[in-house]
């Protein structure tokens, strides 16, 4: 049998499969089969209708059909992984009714009993979880961060005042394997990449502040995700230096295709990203911008682009919001500050400024007097409207110090939102379930979840996207909705966001032999004018499954994860 004439006889299989779910009365349509079941087959179905495809094998140059075929008849068996495997396994049971292991529903008469039975269930499932987990105002942290805190200030000679003074902070930055080597335990990993990001210039940057939080004795489960944002990893070290041997670009988003000018992003009709500096007190490792962050010494804010930049903002009166960052613009001094944000607040047509900082996590010492007063100047209820985003990442990055400055913000009128990227280090049950409940009480809204920028150097931290689906159906969904008021995003190079619970804006299209799903994606414009698709090619589940075993992690609590597209 051709390959042709297998798809032909899949797709006349999955048409029957699929007219069988929307029969009731079908014959064939199994009596078990509940509603959760038959709407898994149908998505199921429509997966495997994608990957069987000419289309798409030809977009994506692969054919998952004459992979399985070379199975069936055992030829080639080297290059087919059990990641694919366990793809298309998945999907075949979807099809035929067997994804879950639901009960069969008893009767109507006993709803209010069996439902109050699963949410109690479902609570205590959650509660558990959050009880493993900690926070950075826990006293165990607190009294951690004090004692490294203490040892910091010997090793430079310093005393409290200059821990006051962020001034301080950002002129006695870490930045090398020697200066963190003599204040806290490095595992071999860490060593051998500082070394080799100081072997191949990666600039590194870690605030006395953010180093605090680190166990002092080396890593465990309250820092892992602390140091992995901050310390390079030799394989984030080898593939930027090919990067730039090759002069193949970083620029991920591509933002120098949605640049109008220098130190302007614009992908949408009303807001536009002002870039003030090039530069933050403390470089995280995923950033999305780490092809123009340079060293802070390195850095600068050039007074004639800015003056091009914001007279290009007030040139246009169809912008009514202005995203200041960078780097990092409170890396700036309120005189600064203040001068950008005067020249953006006499626009008429501005009615809202946001602030992007982090400076709240990794230099809480930041927001002082002198710039809640700039707050308090330019928020104007009514007029326009000032508002602070930042990037908690982990509960442990909550810690009195960040939830006193967070607290002085949200005394001066300005409401505070938080941008998670949802990386590896987050990502376990119910891990960024607990991350909302600390940020909403702690007076930060959930704004923005970011799928991991599909970076080759940051592959560390990336997640499926069925992980991050997965999250918001069974783990988010718990919690009440004025604590799930994120809404999980994948930024579309040159684009923008799309909404990751839309199916209309993206579908997978194809599996690859390791296992990897490539989705396509479509613009948020797409019904408004013509525009191209956008390929993304996602980490195999499979793979993300593994290292989680690896790291401990019970994997069974995530088989449903394999159907969410």
């Amino acid at each position: 049998m051709s390959v042709q004439d297998a798809r032909e006889k899949l797709e006349i299989y999955l048409n029957k499969k699929e007219s069988n779910c929307f029969n009731p009365d079908s014959p064939f349509t199994p009596a078990s089969f509940n509603v959760s079941e038959c709407s898994n087959a149908k998505e199921c179905i429509r997966v495997f209708k994608n990957i069987i495809r000419i289309e798409n094998e030809r977009r994506t140059g692969f054919s998952a059909l004459q992979c399985l075929r070379n199975a069936i008849q055992k030829r080639d068996l080297n290059s087919i992984s059990n990641a694919f495997i366990s793809e298309i396994i998945s999907l075949l049971h979807g099809i035929n009714g067997r994804g879950f292991s639901f009960s069969e529903s008893e009767n109507e008469h006993d709803f209010f009993s069996r439902h109050e039975s699963f949410i109690n269930a479902q609570a205590q499932i959650m509660n558990d979880k959050f009880s493993s987990f900690i926070k950075g105002t826990d006293p165990s942290i607190v009294y951690r961060q004090k004692m490294l805190k203490k040892r910091i200030l010997e090793y430079y000679n310093a005393d409290e005042s200059n821990w006051d003074d962020y001034q301080w902070h950002l002129a006695n930055l870490f930045r090398s394997k020697d200066a963190l080597s003599s204040v806290i335990h490095l595992e071999k990993d860490e060593i051998a990449g500082l070394q080799r990001a100081e072997k191949e210039n990666i600039p590194v940057q870690i605030t006395p502040y953010y180093l605090s939080l680190f166990n002092p004795d080396g890593r465990d489960e309250t820092d892992r995700a602390i140091r992995a944002q901050v310390i390079p990893s030799v394989a984030y070290c080898k593939t930027v230096a090919m990067n730039r041997a090759s002069g193949k670009t970083m620029d991920y988003m591509g933002e120098s295709f949605t640049s109008p000018i220098q130190g302007i992003t614009r992908r949408y009709p009303s807001i536009v990203i002002l870039k003030v500096f090039d530069s933050c007190p403390q470089i995280c490792v995923y950033c999305q911008r780490n092809w123009e962050i340079k060293d802070i010494e390195q850095a600068f804010s050039a007074q004639s682009r800015l003056d091009s930049a914001i007279r290009w903002i007030k040139n246009h009166k169809e912008i009514t919001e202005v995203l200041v960052t960078g780097g990092d613009p409170l890396t700036l001094d309120n005189k600064s500050l203040d001068s950008i944000l005067c020249r953006i607040a006499d626009m008429e047509h501005i009615e809202r400024i946001r602030i992007g900082t982090r400076t709240l996590v990794t230099l809480p010492q930041r927001i002082d007097d002198g710039f809640l007063n700039l707050l308090k100047t330019y928020h104007r209820p009514g007029r326009r409207e000032l508002a602070i985003m930042t990037h908690v990442e982990h509960p442990v990055e909550i810690t009195p110090d960040t939830l006193e400055a967070v607290t002085s913000i949200n005394q001066c009128g300005i409401t505070v939102y938080n941008q998670q990227v949802f990386t590896y280090y987050n990502s376990r049950k119910f891990e960024t379930a607990f991350l909302r409940k600390c940020l909403k009480i702690s007076g930060i809204d959930p704004y923005y979840t970011f799928n991991t920028k599909g970076k080759e150097e940051t592959a560390d931290f990336r997640v499926p996207i069925a992980r991050l689906l997965q999250e918001r159906k069974e783990e988010a969904r718990l919690l009440p909705g004025i604590v799930r008021s994120d809404e999980p995003v994948f930024n579309v190079p040159r684009i923008g966001k799309s909404h990751l619970r839309a199916w209309q804006d993206h579908e997978p299209i194809m599996i690859l032999p390791d296992g990897q799903r490539v989705y396509r994606f479509i613009p948020w414009e797409s019904r408004l004018t013509a525009s191209d698709d956008y390929l993304y090619t996602d980490v195999s589940i499979y793979d993300y499954l593994k290292r989680l075993h690896q790291d401990g992690e019970d994997v069974d609590q995530y088989r449903t994860i394999w159907y969410y597209f």
